[in-house]
């Protein structure tokens, strides 16, 4: 495992600006990226995502964590610069209509699974009703982006992609 973190203080392996390009790492190094909390603060998703695709093995697995675009955290915190909904890696994904209509991006990445709130325990009466929700909302998530989300938010996207090369 590598850590990455542009704080000097912090335990990781590599110091590094990801808004830096190229990241310090061969092509094909990896296989497997986490990313938690951490797209949302830098500035170009479609080049961070080329660049992960980049340093990608084939087939590697990238699970990304980033705040869903209705949550109320999503906008409290001043340094996000990006909300993300089911449909945003869409255009990475060549089974998705996006990537043929608008082909931003060379990177290709298979959408596996998209889990609402997955790290977050819910607690007390009103858990139960979120655990419902999240429920409904895993089951099927563009029918819940499209009739709920207004009006019972929940709070963030887990990704699971696999990298097509």
């Amino acid at each position: 495992m590598v850590g990455v973190d542009i704080n000097p203080r912090s335990q990781a392996d590599v110091i590094h600006d990801l808004n830096r390009f190229p990241y310090p790492f061969e092509d094909s190094t990896f296989d497997e990226i986490y990313a938690d909390n951490s797209l949302e603060h830098l500035d170009d998703t479609v080049r961070v995502m080329e660049e992960l695709h980049r340093i990608c093995k084939p087939g590697s697995l990238i699970r990304i964590i980033v705040p869903y675009f209705r949550a109320r955290w999503a906008f409290v915190d001043p340094t996000h610069k990006h909300f993300f909904t089911v449909d945003s890696f869409g255009y990475f994904d060549p089974d998705h209509t996006f990537k043929e209509r608008y082909g931003y991006s060379n990177a290709t990445f298979r959408v596996e699974k998209i889990v609402f709130n997955e790290k977050i325990v819910e607690r007390g009466v009103s858990g139960l009703l979120r655990l419902a929700l999240k429920a409904f909302a895993n089951k099927w998530p563009a029918r819940y982006e499209a009739y709920l989300s207004h009006l019972f938010p929940l709070d963030e996207l887990t990704f699971y992609l696999r990298t097509v090369k």
